[in-house]
């Protein structure tokens, strides 16, 4: 059974039906993160980012559940995933799509009512003569760059586009901004600067509201917020803020079955090319997930999953659909066919693996594969 979900169903009492991994996604802790994010930039509101399938979690899902509870602007990267989304989302919600236009997608996200941010004079004249053609206003996002050279109309175009802006009456701008590069590291001088550079956009083109903060920016202040922040990592548990503790409530957990088990002598090899070799006897222990499930090959010699809340170190080299792990430290015959081992939950968080992989916590989130039985709690 690869890719299903449950929803609504008490975890415990699920015949999983033999799947090799159990990603549970609680959607509960997912509203609470929402509040608890719409409570810290208020009287701001908090907007969701939902790009990547919700950073891999099920887009229509996250976004339905946060609806219920008061969210009604969402973001997204490609034009895509917004018509994917927007059917599921009543007329009072919003989506916005970060990348902007893509020449022949005008018509159809004027059809489907699908906002895109403007990130170069080019899309401006797009948007601008499809609201021409279709003789009415067109919404816009203008996104700016302040400072990190990735998207955003750039500090050489502002003047052209103000007096776009001025001249052009079929475009309605909602908002205006940018994207923090640093705001997970509250002492990087590049938060402050990318800040003094929104603040003079925004006396540049005073008739409109700034959309500001990331889930990093929210947690620095009322000066970064704007009147609306786009929250994305914080909402689905990850940390906000890097070396402070997480507020954030998690969301996701990954349980992994074991495949096979065996004990082996000193001096065994383990794993392609014999990348690790046992130094006493030693129990393995086999589990059905690796690199093609989200599980980066850097965790091999590095990672651990967890049983009973005890340790187990990956050894070898993770392999496309299997790692083993050193199983030596749980009783003899603790773990057998079929048993579980915690990739991420109480004892490991999204941040922990990422560390022991050498990324970041995002990737990892935005990896996990579609070969979990899924369980929406």
């Amino acid at each position: 059974m690869h890719g299903t979900s449950r929803i609504g169903t008490d975890i415990a009492n699920i015949d999983w039906g033999g799947a090799s991994g159990y990603l549970t996604i609680d959607l509960t802790k997912l509203a609470k993160n929402y509040e608890r994010l719409a409570e810290e930039v208020a009287p701001a509101r908090a907007a969701a980012v939902v790009k990547a399938d919700a950073y891999g979690l099920g887009a229509v899902r996250v976004a339905e559940r946060l609806y219920a509870h008061g969210c009604r602007h969402f973001f997204v990267a490609h034009f895509v995933e917004a018509l994917a989304l927007r059917p599921h989302l009543t007329a009072d919600a919003t989506v916005f799509v970060l990348n902007g236009l893509q020449p022949g997608n005008e018509f159809a996200c004027a059809h489907d009512g699908i906002v895109p941010v403007i990130n170069a004079l080019e899309q401006w004249h797009q948007w601008a003569g499809m609201a021409q053609t279709l003789g009415r206003k067109l919404p816009t996002v203008l996104q700016f760059d302040t400072g990190m050279s990735r998207l955003g109309v750039p500090p050489e175009d502002r003047a052209a586009l103000a007096y776009l802006v001025k001249e052009e009456g079929g475009i309605d701008v909602l908002f205006l901004m940018s994207h923090l590069a640093s705001a997970d590291d509250t002492d990087s001088t590049q938060n402050d600067d990318q800040r003094t550079a929104m603040n003079s956009i925004a006396a540049e083109f005073p008739q409109f509201p700034v959309c500001f903060a990331n889930s990093g920016g929210i947690f620095l202040g009322a000066d970064y917020h704007g009147v609306l922040a786009r929250p994305g990592i914080a909402l689905y548990g990850g940390a906000p803020t890097a070396g402070r503790q997480n507020p954030m409530e998690p969301v996701v957990s990954l349980d992994i079955a074991v495949v096979q088990t065996r004990t082996v002598a000193s001096g065994t090899r383990v794993g392609y090319s014999g990348a690790h070799v046992t130094t006493g006897i030693t129990r393995l222990a086999t589990i059905a997930a690796g690199y093609a499930d989200g599980l980066p090959r850097s965790l091999s010699g590095r990672g651990a999953v967890y049983c009973d809340g005890i340790r187990l170190p990956i050894v070898g080299r993770v392999s496309m659909d299997s790692i083993t792990v050193d199983a030596s430290a749980l009783p003899e015959g603790r773990l057998t066919l079929g048993g579980r081992v915690e990739m991420l939950g109480p004892h490991q968080t999204l941040e922990d693996v990422a560390r022991d992989a050498g990324t970041i916590s995002y990737e990892i989130l935005t990896g996990l594969g579609h070969r979990y039985e899924r369980h929406y709690r």
